[in-house]
């Protein structure tokens, strides 16, 4: 075991990862309150990202690719649906998904869509393992399947 700091590469990913998980928490949250994205925006970035609430410590996370992935999905939506809905099961429309799967689904495809500076395996990983803080077996291996579809069809690839 190293007594060297970890890198910024680890660190910076962490970051991401604590940023993923706080948008699709807020986008959770918007989807069922109806609140908007500057204020949602706000919200978490005065009094959840890294900061003490109700006891619970939340993780630091990269403020800005957590604002990027709000803002855009909410800008995007109506492009991701479609995309997210041609990979569910014929006769299974999204809205039929649980609030915070079609949070997941639509923050995973925005990544997929917009990032493609982060490779495809790295934003399904990521995702899945939301999905797998939130819910049991189904519902990961759903996210997992969905987002690998998705990323074959935008970007050719695969995990």
């Amino acid at each position: 075991m190293s007594d060297e700091a970890p890198s910024d590469d680890i660190k910076r990913a962490n970051q991401r990862g604590a940023a993923r998980l706080a948008a699709v928490q807020a986008l959770y949250q918007m989807d069922l309150s109806g609140t908007g994205v500057l204020e949602i925006v706000s919200e978490y970035e005065n009094f959840r990202l890294g900061q003490e609430l109700d006891g619970d410590q939340y993780l630091k996370a990269d403020a800005s690719w957590f604002r990027s992935i709000v803002a855009g999905v909410v800008k995007d939506q109506r492009a991701l649906d479609p995309v997210i809905a041609d990979s569910l099961v014929e006769g299974w429309p999204l809205s039929r998904l649980d609030a915070t799967l079609r949070a997941i689904m639509r923050a995973g495809v925005f990544e997929l869509r917009e990032r493609k500076d982060v490779p495809a395996p790295v934003i399904i990983t990521e995702y899945v393992e939301i999905a797998n803080a939130f819910f049991n077996e189904e519902e990961p291996k759903l996210v997992n399947a969905v987002l690998d579809s998705v990323a074959r069809k935008i970007r050719g690839s695969s995990r």
